[in-house]
């Protein structure tokens, strides 16, 4: 039996197998209706081109989730044992799990937004959502960020103004000192620097010149500064935000297990739904729900370009 005559055997029995009301029928349908022109601007040009089309990989990314499956390697399995995800590659290879990891986390980070909301349209066509009566809850997940990397607004406040109290007696004093006339931190550095003849020293067993020490505590100083102004211009109105991840905010979240009810890094998730169809989404660093609403409907209405009448 000839290899072509075995692979169209093989085609036909995944096409009777698979039932004609399959939702991974209607899937394949849908997606091919869709316009990835944003999917596929998230490729270089120069790249080596994939094994699997990013139409395909939407297919199964879009699938595997559909039947709770999210590990990388679980998906490449499923790709190669499954019938439905069989049917989905249409004869393609099937994708490996760096392949698909990097689809997920680089291509589908760019393009994710307007697939859903160009999927939020094609129910609109279809008479399954109406812009109506929009209806909006909201969870707080937590974010992948160290839970003890938080920085308080109110201490930074404390901090920084103790900071400047020392500054605003340090550079007069600096400048009667040195003879010198100047009212910045940074220029009074320089000015300072200006004046050393010798190469500072450190270690054990150096001794440091006093104008090497009052260089050194101002340097520090200013260095506190500016840690505490990148502190202010991250902080955004909120009262807090992690150091590894500075969009996530502290928050209460739902006890655990362990019933640790502590503050944690993380968002509030905004969802909006109609006819049982989440239509829009928004991810917020606010703690408070009454803050995420309007931002919500402004993002919806800036995608869709319908506002709702309630």
């Amino acid at each position: 039996m000839s290899r072509y005559f075995q692979l169209l055997i093989s085609e036909e029995f995944v096409e009777r197998t698979i039932p004609e009301d399959d939702s991974v029928r209607l899937l394949d349908q849908i997606v091919d209706e869709l316009d990835l022109h944003s999917l596929a601007c998230s490729y270089s040009r120069m790249g080596r081109k994939s094994a699997t089309s990013p139409r395909t990989l939407l297919k199964i990314m879009i699938y595997a989730n559909m039947e709770g499956i999210y590990s990388s390697r679980s998906i490449e399995s499923s790709c190669k044992r499954d019938i439905n995800f069989i049917w989905l590659l249409n004869g393609e290879k099937a994708p490996n799990y760096r392949e698909i990891a990097r689809f997920r986390s680089e291509r589908l980070s760019e393009c994710g937004e307007d697939l859903f909301y160009q999927l939020v349209k094609k129910l609109s066509a279809l008479g399954e959502i109406k812009f109506e009566h929009l209806f909006v809850d909201g969870t707080k997940i937590e974010a992948n960020a160290n839970k003890y990397s938080f920085v308080w607004r109110k201490t930074t406040n404390k901090y920084e103004a103790r900071l400047h109290e020392k500054l605003d007696k340090l550079i007069p004093a600096l400048c009667l000192k040195y003879m010198v006339q100047c009212d910045n931190a940074e220029q009074l550095i320089d000015m300072l620097k200006s004046k050393v003849d010798f190469p500072f020293v450190y270690g054990r067993g150096k001794r440091k010149s006093e104008l090497q020490r009052d260089i050194e505590q101002l340097s520090e100083l200013v260095t506190r500064k500016k840690k505490y102004e990148k502190y202010q211009a991250t902080f955004l109105g909120r009262n807090s935000f992690s150091k590894t991840d500075p969009d996530a905010t502290f928050m209460h979240l739902k006890e655990d297990h362990m019933r640790n009810a502590q503050l944690k890094p993380a968002y509030n998730l905004q969802l909006g739904v109609e006819g049982e169809y989440v239509t829009g989404f928004d991810i917020s660093s606010e703690r408070s729900d009454q803050f995420t609403l309007i931002p919500l409907i402004d993002k919806m209405d800036k995608n869709i370009g319908v506002k709702y009448q309630g």
